[in-house]
């Protein structure tokens, strides 16, 4: 078993002021994303400067914090926040979805891929490989804020999270997050996503990769406890919410190849 490293959630602390780790890795994600980006951005619009490639990045980050946050409140825990509305603000404690954040992001492009003259695919293909570094950078926030972690296991790896009531090994499932639905998510979409592809592609790639590592994640996380299990004993609200984007990213790859190939023998 491997010691849990004690980190405190909160970063900085100036008075009254509190400067979460939490909310420091959506900063990094974001600055990340801008910074790479940044090196994309001639081969995609040569005509975009900085300033456009900045309001690209306000409208996504502005999708995955309010759609995250919503998405959270009306997917997995909804009794709470209608109980307490304040708590919505409150998002240093945690509690962002992901699925929402997608819907987010997916708002926020459409709109100003209308307001830029740019078709929506094309936007979404350009973002798609920058946004496994935000992932990636909140589950580390997860794993600082000790939340989220995995089943009971004897792994040599496991460790035991001061939030558990029960003081159980557990699977660090956190950091198989980062591993898979950071990491691994960002060098398939990367080197993928170097060659120009049909569009629709790059988005589909995502979500196909997405919703698989997060399936199979799943398996050893403990469900959130206000939902535990949907079916099964097993089926949770994470895997019931990855297969319609797995089967709709796997459609997605195939139309856009189906469609440059019937292109190329027209």
């Amino acid at each position: 078993m491997l010691p849990y490293p004690q980190i405190d959630p909160v970063a900085v602390s100036l008075g009254p002021l509190q400067i979460h780790w939490y909310g420091l890795m959506y900063l990094i994600g974001i600055g990340g994303a801008w910074w790479l980006s940044s090196r994309r951005v001639q081969r995609f619009a040569p005509e975009w400067n900085k300033d456009k490639l900045s309001d690209l990045v306000f409208w996504v980050a502005m999708g995955v914090i309010v759609g995250g946050r919503l998405g959270y409140v009306l997917f997995y825990d909804l009794a709470s926040y209608l109980n307490d509305p304040s708590l919505i603000l409150q998002v240093w404690k945690g509690g962002m979805s992901f699925h929402g954040g997608l819907i987010g992001v997916l708002l926020c492009t459409w709109i100003f891929a209308r307001r830029n003259g740019k078709r929506f695919f094309e936007l979404m293909d350009f973002i798609a490989p920058f946004v496994p570094i935000g992932l990636g950078a909140g589950r580390i926030g997860n794993f600082i804020n000790a939340e989220l972690w995995g089943k009971a296991t004897d792994v040599p790896w496991a460790m035991v999270f001061p939030t558990d009531p029960q003081q159980l090994a557990r699977h660090p499932s956190q950091l198989y997050q980062f591993a898979l639905e950071g990491v691994a998510l960002f060098l398939i979409l990367w080197f993928y996503s170097r060659k120009p592809r049909p569009t629709m592609a790059v988005s589909g790639l995502f979500a196909v990769c997405y919703g698989i590592f997060r399936f199979i994640v799943e398996f050893v996380r403990v469900p959130d406890a206000q939902l535990g299990y949907l079916a099964f004993g097993w089926l949770t609200m994470g895997q019931v919410l990855c297969v319609p984007m797995v089967l709709l990213g796997a459609g997605m790859i195939a139309w856009a190849y189906r469609r440059e190939g019937a292109s190329a023998s027209a």
